[in-house]
């Protein structure tokens, strides 16, 4: 295996003017340059990052960890992060913490141990003490999609606000009679839909029933068949708000398998607007979330913290992105 000191004779030049010119960062002219290019190539020359990684201080790696690369609102999000963090020379190491604690906290640790220079997370739970303690040593963090009472740098959507105006346009549309598919409460972008549906119901003078507030894990047989049970006893349900996509869509098929008619019978609205969104029968209503632009925001974010070494601010920068209602045939 060839060593920097053999590029360094092959192009005759100096180690140092070789690693110069490797790193991009330190200008070296055109010709030096080439002949040590050729040498590298000739002699397939691999230079050991982690190496430099501890010289400098840096590995020019992130880690990504997300709850579950399936869930169809990741794959964006994800490749949102990996282009932008690639075009700036950055590397992305990805974990899967399936929405379990432990999961993650020994994902924290396997890539500490790889020194990342930093994390993205879109975060398992808000018992959260493993990412306080990457704050406190000064390792950069970015939160993504989901926050933590504003104590980290953030990219979020203004759930509060989506969820209002959602459910708003049902109740625009003659409907008072809206039930909430919701998820997990301890995740605050669902407490923050569920509260931005209570107050739309508030403002426009409609009872808030604790009874129509279905309450969901994940989108699987449990929220069929919960949506399902309900209507094989009641058909007063004129409107449905979903907190994510697959809820909607199981939602819908409960209703379908009821007797019942979308949107004829019962209008739905989704959240995220994922892609089987616009292929479904009939297409599906949805607040659609910009999660590319997401991933690339919350990179630009933590590199720009990377570069700061780390420096606490006094208080975190959470950029809020814009979201929009998709109106398509599960309403109209």
């Amino acid at each position: 295996m060839y060593t920097i000191k053999d590029v360094a004779k092959m192009a005759g030049v100096s180690t140092s003017t070789v690693s110069r010119a490797l790193s991009g960062n330190i200008p070296v002219n055109d010709d030096t340059k080439k002949r040590v290019f050729d040498a590298v190539k000739q002699l397939n020359y691999k230079p050991n990052f982690l190496a430099k990684g501890l010289k400098e201080g840096r590995s020019s790696a992130i880690g990504l960890i997300i709850p579950d690369i399936r869930n169809p609102i990741f794959p964006a999000l994800a490749r949102g992060v990996e282009d932008t963090a690639r075009n700036s020379g950055f590397n992305v190491i990805f974990c899967n913490s399936d929405e379990n604690i432990e999961n993650e906290i020994e994902s924290v640790n396997m890539l500490k141990n790889r020194l990342v220079d930093g994390f993205i997370f879109a975060t398992a739970s808000v018992d959260c003490q493993h990412i306080h303690q990457l704050r406190d040593e000064n390792i950069p963090v970015v939160l993504m999609v989901r926050n933590i009472e504003e104590l980290f740098d953030a990219v979020v959507t203004n759930n509060f606000e989506a969820s209002y105006h959602a459910v708003k346009y049902l109740i625009d549309r003659g409907l008072k009679k809206i039930a909430i598919i919701n998820g997990r409460l301890n995740l605050s972008l669902y407490r923050e839909r569920y509260a931005g549906y209570k107050k739309a119901l508030e403002d426009h003078g409609i009872d808030f029933s604790q009874e129509i507030c279905f309450n969901c894990s994940t989108a699987d047989a449990n929220c069929y068949n919960i949506v399902k049970n309900y209507f094989a006893t009641h058909r007063d349900i004129e409107g449905v708000f979903a907190t994510n996509d697959l809820r909607a869509i199981e939602a819908i098929r409960a209703i379908k398998d009821a007797g019942l008619r979308v949107p004829a019978d019962v209008s739905v609205v989704g959240f995220d607007d994922i892609q089987i969104s616009s292929l479904l029968d009939p297409q599906l209503t949805t607040v659609a979330q910009p999660l590319y632009e997401m991933g690339k925001l919350a990179v630009e974010k933590l590199i720009k913290i990377i570069d700061e070494k780390g420096k606490r601010k006094q208080k975190p920068e959470i950029d809020v992105v814009e979201s929009k209602l998709i109106i398509r045939n599960s309403t109209i």
